[in-house]
């Protein structure tokens, strides 16, 4: 049987894509990737300075050739920025070489969690909620058309939020569940021969 070589998450900034990605790469003994830490490593600046400096265009120029990049890399679990799905051609690739998941979350959430964010230069506004659902009307869609598969974020643990997504990919046969470290601390097991 042939497993899933890479998994990709999408969703709105703060959605969790960064904290479940690091913990879902570990339970799989993948590496794990996030496309805004290659893309800031490799502009040798925070994405705020560079969006602020260049523009929002110029910044989607260079996260399309970083999710071309990633969507390379074999097992291996990718974060996306929360806006990688505004283009076409990163949702076509993400969806074509990855099993993509998408981290549902309400604007009400993502606002909670963000309420004290400097960093996302698209949440720099007077009102920041109004903002979120706003991005969260256009981008919705777009996630949802991207992702093989949907959780919900609400307010469960991180551990609980990548059980439901293994469990998810192990029933599709996309992972192998011999391959899937028990706990989340724990080396995945050797596979048996």
């Amino acid at each position: 049987m042939a497993y899933a070589e890479r998994i990709s998450l999408v969703s709105m900034p703060g959605g969790g894509k960064s904290t479940v990605g690091r913990h879902l790469a570990r339970r799989l003994g993948w590496a794990f990737l996030d496309s805004d830490n290659v893309i800031e490593s490799r502009l040798g600046c925070s994405i705020r300075s560079y969006f602020d400096r260049e523009g929002e265009d110029r910044f989607r120029d260079v996260e399309q050739q970083i999710v071309g990049e990633l969507i390379q890399t074999t097992r291996a679990v990718i974060a996306t920025g929360g806006g990688a799905i505004l283009r076409d051609a990163n949702r076509r690739a993400l969806r074509d070489r990855s099993i993509v998941v998408y981290l549902r979350s309400s604007p009400e959430d993502l606002f909670r969690r963000l309420r004290h964010d400097i960093k996302r230069p698209l949440l720099q506004v007077a009102d920041p909620l109004a903002r979120l659902r706003e991005m969260h009307a256009l981008r919705d869609p777009l996630y949802a058309e991207t992702a093989h598969f949907s959780v919900d974020t609400g307010r469960p643990s991180v551990a609980h939020l990548v059980n439901m997504i293994l469990m998810q990919l192990e029933l599709a046969g996309e992972v192998d569940p011999d391959g899937v470290s028990p706990n989340p601390g724990a080396e995945p097991p050797t596979p048996s021969r």
